[in-house]
């Protein structure tokens, strides 16, 4: 098996644990969106990709291992995966999609690698939660609404590599009320 089909678990609510074999490259968009019981998922280092939607809406979803195989995080790929406190994002991702993490309201702790060049629209988007950020040196541009109503977002560490910041890209945080 080399790929996991679009929509291929869709809505398999009893699912909790997902074993990933070690020849798939890449999981398809939609793949296991709204597996509202799926827990855990440790992703193979064969997986070159995430799909659009992949764990959209996986409500339960606590741990979620990404190895260094995977270069793109798909859009809303982990959009509504409210249950999630912390993500990882390997050394060899290059984008992370528009609103990835969306909603993802407990996540806590991000971490962007030195391989990311841009953060995509909306890519944190509602993530209450989060309260530090930092972005590397490599990232070129933040997406508009990228941590739009990060409510407890108290620090965050732009580069001077950054050369563009989106509309509201920081709208709706602390930071924007200490804005002078």
């Amino acid at each position: 098996m080399i790929e996991i089909g679009n929509h291929a678990f869709y809505g398999c609510s009893s699912l909790q644990t997902i074993n990933i074999p070690n020849s798939v490259k890449s999981i398809a968009n939609g793949t296991f969106s709204y597996c509202t019981n799926l827990q855990t998922v440790i992703i193979p280092d064969s997986v070159k990709s995430i799909g659009n939607w992949a764990f959209y809406g996986c409500t339960n979803l606590q741990t979620v291992i990404i190895p260094n195989s995977v270069k793109s995080i798909g859009g809303w790929a982990f959009y509504r995966c409210s249950s999630i406190k912390e993500i990882d994002i390997p050394d060899s991702v290059e984008s992370i999609g528009d609103q990835a993490f969306k909603d993802c309201l407990s996540l806590q702790t991000v971490n962007i690698p030195n391989s990311v060049k841009s953060i995509g629209y909306g890519a944190f988007y509602g993530c209450s939660s989060l309260q530090t950020v930092n972005i590397p040196n490599s990232v070129k541009s933040i997406g508009d609404w990228a941590f739009y109503r990060c409510s407890s977002l108290q620090t965050v560490n732009i580069p001077d590599s950054v050369e563009s910041i989106g509309d509201g890209a920081f709208e709706g945080t602390p930071l924007e009320e200490n804005k002078q």
